[in-house]
């Protein structure tokens, strides 16, 4: 087990999976939450049925999967729906989550998870917090390029976030992603060997 554990978090079109990727290309152990979702969400995947039972079928895509677009809508517009989603997906993903954790080798493992700011049982299971930032305004066309949403479903996707500057308080380490992905493999070589240090000393900062 990686008994350290670097939290790796930033909002939504940060970068935050490209930045776990550098990480992943040294050899480090990465844990994806939203991955872990993904798949808990997919055609059988275990949260399905509880989700069928909370919200219908009309959540649901032909082939058994969730149907995101109509979740995310539904979470949205209704808070109470919300609610609901994490209350079934949220404890699912951490039980996972903790399992990866716990079979990953190596000096430390990279957690990402979006809300680590937003959950204080993450914070208090990583050593550091690691953010990806951009501006505003480069993650709204970042996710309205990715995703085809449209200005106003992004913002209101970050407004359910913690905001830049509450991210940035809680910040160990910041990798700045404004200038697009180049840089991000440097930047991530340059804070290896000090995780490594840390993680063999058993320290945080």
């Amino acid at each position: 087990m990686s008994a350290w554990i670097l939290g790796l978090t930033g909002g939504i079109g940060s970068g935050k999976t490209a930045v776990a990727n550098c990480f992943a290309a040294l050899g480090v152990p990465v844990i994806d939450t939203d991955l872990i979702a993904h798949g808990l969400t997919g055609p059988g995947g275990g949260a399905m049925g509880a989700l069928e039972a909370e919200f219908g079928a009309g959540v649901l895509n032909p082939d058994g999967a969730l149907n995101r677009p109509a979740m995310r809508a539904l979470a949205f517009e209704t808070p109470d729906a919300r609610r609901r989603l994490e209350a079934i997906l949220h404890p699912m993903i951490r039980a996972e989550s903790d399992r990866q954790c716990a079979a990953a080798s190596g000096p430390y493992a990279v957690l990402v998870v979006p809300l680590l700011v937003e959950s204080g049982s993450y914070r208090e299971r990583v050593q550091r917090i690691c953010v990806v930032d951009c501006p505003e305004a480069v993650q709204v066309a970042r996710v309205m390029a990715r995703n085809g949403l449209d200005e106003h479903q992004v913002r209101a996707i970050m407004a359910a976030q913690a905001s830049r500057a509450e991210r940035l308080a809680v910040a160990d380490d910041v990798i700045e992603n404004a200038d697009g992905l180049a840089h991000l493999a440097t930047r991530v070589a340059t804070l290896h060997p000090r995780y490594l240090s840390l993680a063999a000393s058993g320290n945080a900062l």
